[in-house]
């Protein structure tokens, strides 16, 4: 095998698919990076079993030669090294060459590494996915999806499917759920889907997954297919492939946690509430679930207090833009309405609570396709 291949475009696709390997599998070719040069370009692969990344270079984009393949071929190198040897070579054009052994040669202006290359052959296959579901999102809109969720699943393996985001759809419509039973988070976006008829409703993805494919989906204008099987799902970008395996079990019922009446209905501006709830949270940063007292009154004016005996309180008085019901006095982990105040992209946000003791829901007001569930905390 013998390519030379633009640097600053290598080096973008080994970043992303080195998101994929574990230094702790207990497979010696998935330490490592797959290179294919074939007649249409360059193909690298990252895996670790449970997320494969695949990402492709063709030969030229928009006029611009990126690879010259002058022999085919395929090798596998070790990841750890060879991500930061790309990143490092002086000129813009690397050449690549695989002799007898797999001995690997890169050169780049006056540098040469001769690596030991694995077995191409020792490589697993990616997952045979059949692409008869497909359905489209935007990334701009797939990438609001997962910030907006991803952050409430479970980091505590003790129910491993909650550490994972749960997707239904159903008429056009995917509802994105995600919740560590402390906190809720609920997001819902139109798709565009291949068949009237595609549906499903019990898809968990792994937070880690959906973390690592929004770090290398670009913010460009561009459409994600997405293909789910009974164990995988694939996300479809320009010239990258990213496969995930799903979770085993059943997401929890979480439709019926959310109330559909309130006792104390409260509109507040996002960033007022945000910044008040964060300053509030300067005295019980060392406690253990960050409690924030809040009290509402039907004069329209809420308080928001916090109390950490050794040392200090602090009294936040904030104005309410609309207040309707009873007074209200409810205790609630400060640090999960700040994580979700900082996702709803809407300058105001309706509080709907049901009782001092009760599950209580935030939703912005400038649109409808999000809601989050908080519990209350007990103080007492």
């Amino acid at each position: 095998m013998k390519f030379t291949i633009h640097r600053d475009h290598f080096v973008q696709s080994v970043q992303h698919v080195s998101k994929a390997i574990s230094p702790r599998t207990t497979i010696p070719a998935l330490t490592g990076i797959k290179i294919v040069a074939s007649d249409e370009g360059v193909t690298l692969t990252g895996s670790d079993s449970d997320i494969s990344i695949e990402a492709f270079i063709p030969k030229e984009d928009e006029e611009l030669q990126l690879v010259e393949i002058i022999e085919e071929g395929s090798i596998v190198l070790q990841a750890r090294f060879f991500a930061d040897i790309v990143k490092k070579l002086p000129e813009n054009t690397i050449e690549i060459t695989v002799s007898d052994n797999y001995l690997t040669t890169l050169k780049s202006g006056s540098s040469e590494f001769n690596l030991n290359g694995l077995d191409p052959e020792e490589y697993p296959r990616l997952p045979e996915i059949e692409e008869n579901n497909i359905f489209k999102v935007p990334t701009d809109l797939l990438k609001n999806i997962i910030r907006q969720t991803v952050f409430a699943v479970s980091t505590v393996e003790t129910r491993p499917i909650l550490t994972g985001v749960h997707w239904t759809l159903e008429d056009g419509l995917l509802a994105c759920t995600a919740t560590d039973s402390h906190r809720l988070a609920m997001r819902h976006a139109k798709v565009e889907t291949n068949s009237g008829e595609l549906e499903f409703s019990n898809v968990v993805i792994p937070g880690k997954s959906l973390n690592e494919l929004n770090k290398i989906l670009d913010e460009k204008d561009e459409w994600v297919e997405i293909i789910v099987t009974d164990n995988q799902i694939l996300f479809k970008g320009k010239n990258i492939l990213f496969f995930s395996r799903l979770l085993d079990g059943n997401y929890p019922a979480t439709k019926n946690m959310i109330p559909t009446h309130s006792k104390t209905s409260v509109t507040l501006d996002t960033k007022k509430l945000t910044q008040a709830i964060e300053r509030a949270l300067l005295l019980s940063r060392d406690g253990k679930n960050n409690v924030v007292n809040l009290k509402a009154m039907e004069s329209g004016e809420m308080e928001i207090t916090s109390v950490t005996p050794e040392v200090g309180k602090v009294t936040e008085e904030l104005d309410t833009i609309n207040y309707t019901g009873e007074e209200l006095r409810i205790s609630f982990n400060g640090k999960n309405i700040i994580d979700a105040l900082k996702v709803i992209d809407s300058t105001e946000v309706t509080i709907d609570f049901t009782g001092a003791m009760s599950p209580f829901v935030m939703k912005p007001t400038e649109h409808d396709n999000m809601l989050h569930l908080f519990s209350p905390v007990r103080t007492y």
